[in-house]
């Protein structure tokens, strides 16, 4: 795989990294202890084209690809993994299936301020009794000829008290299962749809999430995303490279508790010397240091593959489970060699601690990973 980053990647990780140290980073804390949306940091994402990164220009985006996008994603997420998953989001889950999927008319009526950042978008596919489970919804639609009537509710919908647009994941014949499956665009104010209060969650609280509910929502045939019955093969294809996103957020907060370890081994004296000579601390730092490279690896072997166009469910699997496995260690390790300054909030590393327990879950679990990884293993 070639490793070198081309003038433009390189050039976008720089930006992204500029924003996130000036603009992002100071705010972080304030944002974890208030659970404050970041209003401003999402406008600013907007306007240096952070929000759609892999959407040609015409569409409102910026142009670029997928790897410009994991190197993104990382910095803003080492700033802040808050900040960084409402990009994500906005990015992988909503902006990407539009473009791969819609029309010329969903294309410019959707895409276009999604990925210019004059909008914002969800993803509806998670349900109170179906999460991993996503070929049996209650969420349905009923077909009457030029709309659907859609009745059921999403929960844990990151993006979702703030957005003006959600993809969503729908039963049109519970009797096909996955086959019966439709994706529809669905637009705030439209009747019937309503947001609970945002979830109090362990961490990424400036991201809120909440439960979406739709009440006879008349949703025309033309916000039908693909075809009927596509809505499953669109969900997987679509989490295919959302792994992608969170494998680069994991990275992000990961980097930032290695960064702060390290800075903080250095400083910390015990028995007379930095406890950075401690051989017990050089291992815990060596540990973390490869897998946070590792880690990386695999992530941007996913995206590479996600830009030239070949299947890539596997890999981003692969990245998505490391990555976020390897966050929650590499976290662990550094309040561990913060020793009990690292239990306090007064030290950023209990935030990146509880941020990085969400990476193993949404998006597909750990669990799911694995079952992913090893079906395409056995296919082989």
């Amino acid at each position: 795989m070639k490793l070198d980053l081309t003038e433009e990647q390189s050039m976008i990780q720089q930006m992204a990294r500029d924003f996130a140290v000036r603009e992002v980073e100071p705010k972080a804390r304030e944002l974890d202890k208030e659970g404050r949306w970041p209003t401003e940091l999402v406008a600013r994402m907007g306007e240096l084209g952070l929000m759609g990164l892999a959407i040609p220009d015409q569409y409102g985006g910026a142009g670029s690809d997928t790897v410009s996008y994991a190197l993104a994603m990382e910095e803003v997420s080492r700033a802040c993994a808050s900040t960084g998953v409402i990009m994500s989001v906005n990015n992988s889950l909503v902006c990407d299936p539009l473009y791969k999927f819609g029309n010329e008319d969903q294309k410019k009526r959707f895409l276009a301020p999604l990925a210019s950042g004059k909008k914002l978008g969800c993803f509806g596919l998670t349900e109170p009794a179906s999460g991993s489970d996503a070929s049996h919804m209650e969420t349905v639609a009923e077909d009457k000829g030029d709309h659907f009537i859609v009745n059921g509710a999403k929960n844990w919908i990151t993006n979702g008290p703030h957005a003006d647009t959600i993809v969503l994941f729908v039963a049109s014949d519970r009797s096909l299962g996955a086959k019966g499956t439709t994706a529809v665009v669905i637009e705030k104010g439209t009747p019937g749809f309503t947001q609970n209060p945002r979830d109090h969650k362990l961490g990424i609280h400036a991201a809120h999430s909440c439960t979406v509910f739709f009440e006879n929502v008349k949703v025309p045939k033309e916000n039908v995303l693909g075809e009927k019955g596509m809505g499953f093969k669109i969900a997987m294809a679509t989490l295919d490279g959302g792994r992608i996103g969170i494998a680069s957020q994991a990275l992000g907060i990961a980097r930032a508790a290695l960064e702060k370890a390290t800075e903080y081994a250095k400083v910390r004296k015990a028995f007379g010397e930095p406890i950075a000579n401690k051989q017990a601390i050089q291992f815990m730092l060596a540990d973390m240091a490869t897998e946070l490279d590792a880690a990386r690896l695999l992530t941007l072997r996913a995206a590479t593959m996600k830009d030239k166009g070949v299947r890539h469910t596997k890999e981003s699997a692969m990245a998505k489970l490391f990555a976020s496995e390897a966050a929650t260690r590499i976290t662990h390790k550094a309040i561990q060699i913060h020793g009990g300054y690292g239990y306090s909030t007064e030290y950023d590393v209990e935030r990146h601690y509880r941020d990085a327990r969400i990476t193993e879950i949404y998006e597909g679990t750990s669990e799911i990973q694995r079952i992913v990884i090893a079906a395409n293993t056995l296919k082989a």
